[in-house]
């Protein structure tokens, strides 16, 4: 068993691991653990800027945000989840369980979310704690291969560059195109345009995953069209 989930509050834990669906269906249950969501995120954007920022003293600002959102996105956390035993201890509903809850993104990096923050708690507060946690897992992230960094800020520099229509220079814009699944299982359809062009399309469970999506699929075609 990963050291994540030894608590000593055997309660805070099963709170951590209880999704609002569970709850909706068993009342009894008591409180789910989106409050215990939001600590955890808080946590988990503090220590991955501390860590980023104690590896790479060569890096500048802008490099090091990039670089913690790749940490932190939901992609990645969903696989931290999976490592430490998480996906097949979350209570779900029955309609999120039907939906593919086990394996949904979304429910993995908020459960991951929700158990470093009690973990935190059923440490007395003590982020050293969620650090010792925290570490090995972010170790275990392979470094960003040079263009990959960053797929929006890619594309914007192509697009100011090369997209000779736009005499002021807009950066690419964002659309939301759709929004569909349960609540507990939201998935968003983003589309990248330029002047009204549309270049990529991209899909989440958060808006900003389904952005950055949108941008790799820019790029992949421009790149098989030799424009890249």
């Amino acid at each position: 068993m990963h050291k994540l989930l030894i608590f000593r509050d055997e309660k805070l834990l099963r709170r951590a691991l209880t999704h609002r669906s569970y709850v909706n269906e068993n009342p009894r249950e008591g409180e789910h653990n989106e409050r215990l969501e939001f600590l955890g995120d808080a946590l988990l954007n503090y220590l991955s800027g501390e860590y980023l920022y104690n590896r790479h003293p060569e890096k500048g600002e802008d490099e090091l945000t990039r670089r913690r959102s790749a940490l932190v996105d939901e992609k990645q956390l969903a696989k931290f989840a999976i490592e430490v035993g998480l996906d097949s201890r979350m209570q779900l509903g029955k309609g999120a369980i039907r939906d593919g809850g086990y394996q949904n993104r979304n429910l993995l990096s908020s459960t991951f979310e929700a158990v470093l923050g009690a973990y935190y708690l059923d440490n007395d507060s003590k982020i050293e704690a969620v650090r010792a946690i925290v570490e090995p897992l972010f170790d275990s992230v392979p470094e960003p291969i040079g263009s990959n960094v960053d797929s929006q800020n890619r594309f914007q520099q192509w697009a100011l560059k090369n997209v000779h229509l736009n005499p002021e220079r807009k950066p690419p814009e964002y659309v939301t195109i759709s929004e569909s699944g349960e609540p507990h299982a939201r998935e968003f359809t983003v589309e990248v345009r330029v002047n009204g062009k549309a270049y990529g399309v991209g899909k989440g469970g958060k808006k900003q995953d389904a952005r950055k999506a949108a941008a790799e699929d820019a790029l992949t075609k421009l790149e098989t069209q030799g424009l890249l």
